[in-house]
């Protein structure tokens, strides 16, 4: 089941995204995400753009999300996404469920771009994006530095 994130799934969703930040360079954040910050930001992301879960039986697998790609008024139609799936979750098919749906919200709002970061190589992103109609756009080198080296970013976008 995909629904609306809520308050309570907080401290499931730094579950699923703390070991991205530990483990992997796909998120440039180096410091856990505690309870309180992940509900500040639902409370924060849920006021303007969708914020999706993915449910199985009562468990969390996987989340995605949208914001502003910039804060200036002239971006408002333009939003950056963000996707991530318990490691249990991965190769099922979860991520393109659950980022299809989100894209069809955004859709619904009016949205007119959405543009995607992946950290790189991330074959699997990459793959998931272009399924779903993404285009690569710009490839920005050493733009990250995590876990003693640097790390690539690409942006694939999606034009609605």
């Amino acid at each position: 089941m995909i629904r609306l994130v809520r308050l309570e799934d907080a401290a499931r969703l730094c579950e699923i995204y703390n070991p991205y930040i530990h483990e992997t360079v796909v998120s440039f954040e180096e410091e856990a995400v505690s309870i309180e910050d992940m509900q500040a930001r639902i409370r924060i992301i849920t006021t303007s753009h969708p914020w999706l879960v993915y449910e199985h039986e009562a468990q969390i697998l996987g989340y995605a999300y949208a914001g502003y790609w910039e804060e200036r008024s002239a971006y408002r139609l333009s939003a950056k996404t963000a996707i991530y799936l318990a490691a249990t979750a991965t190769g099922q098919g979860i991520g393109k469920q659950l980022y299809g749906k989100l894209i069809d919200l955004l859709r619904h709002q009016g949205q007119h771009t959405i543009l995607g970061g992946i950290a790189l190589p991330n074959p699997a992103s990459v793959a998931l994006h272009e399924s779903l109609g993404f285009k690569k756009v710009a490839h920005y080198e050493q733009l990250g530095f995590k876990h003693g080296r640097w790390v690539d970013v690409g942006y694939w976008q999606l034009k609605l």
